[in-house]
């Protein structure tokens, strides 16, 4: 996904913010293009250890018999460790809104439990969050799908999407108070 989110700076000059959902070809951060919400290199940091480990477990699960005890333990310890990784790299999210508040994604996040991988990642939050920080005042902003359709339609080519509901939906609330 792409997006493009029209806003003027505090002398009334039209400004356009350019974002792509996630990373654009491997990259989280591209010139011309919002960074994300997060420090890119705190999260390389905080993830190369953990992901390396992850993977290992899941190589060692692969070669036991399916539904076993040890299978089954490693699932386990599989588990655990991705959800305190994905608790670490939450923490690395802070949000500001219109009103110059600044809080964890966390606390942000308005659904029910925690916040799904990549929360915050997508376009719109992306482009709200680097106008609130700038102080730019956003004006209209467009997401659309650019790429080969999915094989189950669910992304269609050139055109424009909302925002995902169960995930950025439940951050734009916050970020869009002061507006």
């Amino acid at each position: 996904m792409f997006g493009v989110l029209c806003c003027r700076d505090a002398r009334g000059v039209r400004k356009v913010l350019r974002a792509f959902s996630g990373q654009l070809n491997g990259l989280w951060q591209v010139d011309g293009w919002v960074t994300p919400i997060f420090d890119v290199a705190a999260f390389d940091a905080l993830i190369r250890g953990p992901e390396q480990e992850i993977k290992r477990i899941g190589r060692e699960m692969a070669v036991l018999s399916k539904g076993s005890v040890r299978q089954r333990q490693y699932m386990l310890e599989r588990k655990t460790r991705s959800q305190q990784l994905m608790r670490e790299i939450h923490e690395l999210y802070h949000l500001v809104n219109f009103r110059g508040e600044v809080v964890p994604l966390v606390k942000a996040f308005c659904g029910n439990g925690a916040p799904p991988s990549g929360t915050g990642d997508c376009c719109g939050p992306k482009l709200l969050h680097h106008a609130a920080v700038n102080g730019l005042r956003p004006e209209g902003m467009a997401e659309f799908y650019w790429g080969r359709s999915t094989a189950s339609a669910t992304r269609i080519h050139a055109r424009f999407y909302p925002s995902c509901v169960a995930k950025c939906g439940q951050i734009l609330g916050f970020q869009l108070c002061g507006l």
